[in-house]
């Protein structure tokens, strides 16, 4: 394995690495009954206090647009994954939750995709390096989000 102490070159390394694995679990994705992009918005609010959130604020966590985020809530709403309401603190603002439907089929897709995300780190990388990848990337969102 080359050694570097390039940014932009590490930075390339890791953003292949990112897209190879992404290209790989998107393909799981195909014969499931959801989305990849669908299932970060519900891996998103699983996460949050309540299992609701402003779409403004989900948007931070998401790599889609605005319009893009918007669309595809209203498509797991249709399909009664989430609920939409306006925000009783802000009435410009929407407050997105998920359903325990929406909860139940996320964690049904949740188990397949964490075996598969397992497989593919612990095949690559042994604890230690598990372990030191984690503080990598949390240091740089850390200085990307501080900035």
């Amino acid at each position: 394995m080359p050694t570097t102490s390039n940014p932009v070159e590490a930075w390339e390394s890791l953003f292949r690495a990112q897209v190879s694995i992404m290209r790989e679990l998107r393909g799981e994705f195909a014969s499931n009954s959801m989305s990849m992009n669908e299932y970060d918005v519900l891996f998103n609010l699983a996460r949050c206090p309540g299992r609701s959130q402003r779409i403004r604020d989900l948007n931070r966590n998401l790599l889609l647009t605005q319009p893009s985020v918007s669309r595809l809530i209203d498509r797991l709403a249709a399909r009664g994954l989430v609920t939409k309401r306006a925000d009783p603190g802000d009435a410009r603002g929407i407050v997105v939750a998920l359903t325990d439907d929406g909860f139940d089929l996320f964690r049904q897709v949740a188990v397949a995709h964490s075996a598969s995300i397992s497989r593919i780190m612990t095949n690559a990388l042994p604890p230690e390096q598990l372990e030191q990848l984690q503080r990598i990337t949390e240091a740089l969102r850390h200085e990307v989000e501080t900035a």
